[in-house]
């Protein structure tokens, strides 16, 4: 029988890690005695974060659409740290715009529908084929596992709802290519998971008015209110702890089914 993992002890690396999903997942990884790398843009609030969290926590300011700067974390992540065992992907960017609007006579902009995909769905793959390499270096286990990659898709990769074409086809994408990419990696004895969270409590959310975000929460089933970040963070590690779970997308998301 295989023994059940902990994430204690483990190295993992978090993109979009300063903020929102990525934050919280930095900091329960960190709390429950992993050692991180918090990826996320020179901007962010990176730098602070991993000062606070202490010697466990480290910053690798990067694009992840960006092979250099990503090849540049993981450089780092095993110089500090010495292997790679977790990588999540968190970066993300949304924007809602309609594809055609008659109001204003109004085409969706090509660059922007561009940019959406590069960041969400070109990055995410950018990290996972980079850290496959790492992680792919390290001893397997007993039941011959060396690593997990855990993707942030999303709801609206089923069920997009007005002006989210581009974030939808972003997410749809990361849902694709969850499935053979596992197969990709599988005889090497890296894992690849997807998350789909559905309506978090997220710094996307916190800037609309309260009234707002209430209503929202109404429209989940149960429970009814927005997802806290923390639980999208504690899947993350039951993932990281259960080794039998691959290739799937897993929906967080209170049973909601979103409606037009």
């Amino acid at each position: 029988m295989a023994a059940i993992r902990s994430v204690k002890g483990l190295v993992a690396l978090v993109t979009g890690g300063a903020s929102g999903l990525g934050r919280a997942t930095v900091e329960r990884l960190v709390e429950q005695g992993a050692r991180v790398v918090l990826l996320d843009l020179p901007s962010s609030p990176g730098v602070q974060l991993a000062k606070e969290l202490g010697e466990r926590c480290a910053f690798a300011p990067a694009d992840v659409t960006s092979a250099e700067e990503v090849g540049d974390a993981l450089a780092l992540t095993q110089k500090e740290f010495g292997r790679l065992d977790l990588t999540v992907n968190c970066a993300g960017v949304g924007i809602a715009v309609k594809t055609y609007n008659s109001k204003k006579d109004k085409v969706h902009e090509l660059e922007d529908f561009q940019r959406v995909i590069n960041v969400n769905l070109v990055g995410t793959f950018n990290v996972i084929r980079l850290s496959a390499r790492l992680m792919s270096q390290n001893k397997p286990d007993p039941d011959g596992h060396r690593g997990l990659v855990v993707n942030t898709a999303s709801v609206a990769a089923f069920e997009g709802q007005v002006g989210q074409a581009a974030y939808s086809a972003s997410k749809g994408g990361i849902v694709g290519m969850t499935l053979p990419i596992a197969r990709d990696l599988a005889p090497l004895g890296i894992r690849v998971v997807t998350i789909a969270p559905g309506l978090f409590s997220t710094p996307l959310l916190a800037g609309l008015p309260e009234r707002v975000r209430n209503f929202l929460g109404q429209q989940v089933p149960f429970p009814s209110r927005l997802g806290h970040p923390l639980e999208y963070a504690h899947l993350v590690q039951a993932l990281a702890e259960n080794p039998m779970v691959n290739g799937e997308v897993v929906r967080l998301d209170g049973a909601l089914r979103m409606q037009p």
